[in-house]
């Protein structure tokens, strides 16, 4: 009996710890690129959420008070927003990597084709590279990374402990800015390739007021748009790739 009380505790103390672990890992995979969209069904996502579960638990330290209703109310507010913190730092990215297609479409005059294709309405630019990004970042062992990033979030917000309010505003605030940075940088060759098309399509017609430049010009800067995306699109996803990286090795560091 005694050895039965002893393994009893020890499995209580494993489930808190269980549990613990889960409120951070559950409210970071509801964010995460791939294994977080809406297109996932909630029971793989609940697979994915234990599976990290199972590889984050060991390596952070046991919790040393025991389970009380009030510890028990922290823990949940601390540690659904500590996940949510890390989450929507990676969401970024990934709505970064979205509008980037936007622009790149309404340049481009593709905006309106294929925008019902994914569960937000998307421009086909941005459907394709959103596809390809998280494509890319699974094949670059994004599963592997977001169990490294669990790990050491915890040296960086312990648990049960609230982040500053400051520090996250100031987070936050850095988060969208570089999102709109990073936007806009893979996006620029085809801002750029619109302002040379509507530079040119003008100088026609101020030479040509009979012509119709709007219907000669229209095929060509389709054209052209979909002869950049084939040419500018591995640079793209390697830039953002890159910044995915970055903020997957450090969250909360400071990047250009």
């Amino acid at each position: 009996m005694a050895e039965f009380a002893t393994l009893l505790e020890s499995a209580q103390v494993w489930l808190w710890h269980g549990f613990a672990v889960f409120l951070r890992v559950g409210a970071f995979v509801a964010m995460m690129p791939a294994f977080g969209e809406r297109s996932v069904p909630m029971r793989v996502k609940l697979v994915v959420i234990l599976a990290f579960v199972l590889v984050v638990a060991p390596a952070v330290p046991l919790p040393v008070s025991a389970a009380t209703f009030d510890r028990l109310t922290v823990l949940i507010v601390t540690e659904t927003l500590a996940g949510l913190l890390l989450g929507i730092g990676i969401r970024m990215l990934v709505l970064a990597l979205q509008t980037a297609g936007s622009i790149a479409a309404q340049s481009t005059s593709l905006s309106q084709i294929l925008g019902g294709a994914a569960a937000d309405p998307l421009p086909a630019i941005g459907y394709i590279l959103i596809i390809a990004g998280l494509a890319l970042a699974v094949l670059t062992g994004l599963h592997i990374k977001a169990a490294q990033l669990l790990i050491l979030s915890y040296d960086m917000l312990p648990m049960a402990r609230f982040p500053a309010g400051s520090v996250v505003s100031e987070w936050g605030l850095g988060q969208v800015s570089q999102a709109f940075s990073l936007a806009f940088t893979l996006a620029a060759p085809f801002v750029i390739l619109s302002v040379i098309y509507n530079i040119a399509l003008g100088a026609i017609n101020k030479a040509m007021p009979q012509l119709m430049v709007a219907f000669v010009g229209a095929p060509v800067i389709t054209a052209g748009g979909l002869f950049l995306l084939a040419i500018a699109s591995p640079l793209m996803l390697e830039m953002w790739i890159a910044a995915l990286d970055g903020f997957l090795s450090a969250p909360f560091g400071v990047r250009p």
